[in-house]
């Protein structure tokens, strides 16, 4: 893998020459697929490819259940005011029977992995008869997978895999030397609209990742739910990254004068740079309160409200 470019070395429009090049003579004269997920990396990506590209990049939209409420269709709505055509492909039961009865965060994640790149993804690169994937994977995934912190969905070389061998695809990763701060530039520079570069981060495991515990619809639906509260009204906070945390203990609580045996949701809100550290916010308290009362008030079964205060490290910015 080629060394880090940092944000201070990037040279912004040299680097797109260089990858859209890259790109135009990896695949040739044949097709690639595209995986845009919404967040920074996947829409750069997209707008990379369809400048090497053009109408032989196919987009697609995976939607896989666990997503944020309304994501297919903001995404979609976005990149078609771009000229970019998605096609949201609905892989929810693929992905919920995937799930199933697993708890082990990295066999979670391993499920999903499969899910994605094998079956999903196999089905459609095989249906296009394109022979690259195009996927926004940057250097802190590598960075953490690698590490063994936590098992990244879309890392692969720098484990000894071979997509081509695994899935029957090639894949290429054009921003995999750059971090999210560098990333944001490259985004703003092909045209992004703000509410796409500057969109806080959103992980590959999507709200599976903020589910501690089985992944099932009902437990993704309450933290969709918690995640709708918490990014309306962190939007403002200037923060880095901002979540909620669905616990799996049940903890006693009360409502209307009684006895409720409810679910804990715990707020994560982060100041970093390239999310290799990060600290929590200083929020003021009668944010926290606004917070706990509205979570409490809006998601059904919720009982419990906390404000995680640990740093990255020994935390990490996602709960699984």
């Amino acid at each position: 893998m080629k060394k880090e470019i940092t944000v201070r070395e990037l040279d912004v429009e040299g680097f797109i020459r260089e990858k859209v090049s890259a790109i135009s003579e990896a695949v040739g004269g044949g097709m690639a697929i595209n995986a845009l997920s919404g967040g920074v990396d996947s829409s750069a990506v997209t707008m990379l490819g369809h400048r090497a590209l053009g109408q032989r990049l196919k987009t697609v939209f995976i939607d896989n259940g666990l997503m944020r409420e309304g994501e297919p269709q903001e995404v979609g709505g976005f990149f078609a005011r771009l000229g970019v055509k998605v096609d949201i492909v609905d892989a929810r039961k693929e992905f919920s029977g995937a799930l199933k009865g697993i708890t082990d965060p990295e066999q979670k994640r391993e499920a999903i992995t499969q899910t994605f790149y094998r079956h999903v993804f196999g089905r459609i690169v095989k249906e296009s008869g394109a022979k690259h994937l195009l996927q926004g994977t940057i250097l802190t995934d590598v960075d953490e997978t690698v590490a063994g912190i936590k098992r990244q969905h879309n890392v692969f070389e720098q484990l000894g895999i071979d997509p081509q061998e695994a899935f029957g695809y090639q894949i290429i990763e054009p921003l995999i030397q750059l971090r999210k701060d560098a990333v944001r530039k490259v985004g703003k520079a092909l045209g992004l609209p703000g509410e796409l570069f500057d969109r806080i981060p959103f992980p590959g495991p999507a709200l599976a990742a903020r589910v501690i515990g089985e992944a099932t619809p009902e437990r993704i639906e309450t933290v969709r739910k918690a995640t709708r509260v918490v990014e309306r009204l962190l939007k403002g906070a200037g923060a880095f990254q901002y979540m909620a945390i669905l616990h799996a203990d049940r903890v006693t609580g009360m409502r209307d004068g009684k006895r409720d045996f409810g679910q804990q949701i715990e707020v994560r809100c982060w100041d970093s740079v390239d999310a290799r550290k990060a600290t929590p916010t200083r929020l003021p308290f009668e944010t926290l309160e606004t917070l706990a009362r509205e979570i409490i008030r809006d998601v059904p079964g919720i009982v419990s409200v906390t404000y995680n205060i640990a740093p990255k490290p020994p935390s990490t910015i996602e709960a699984v």
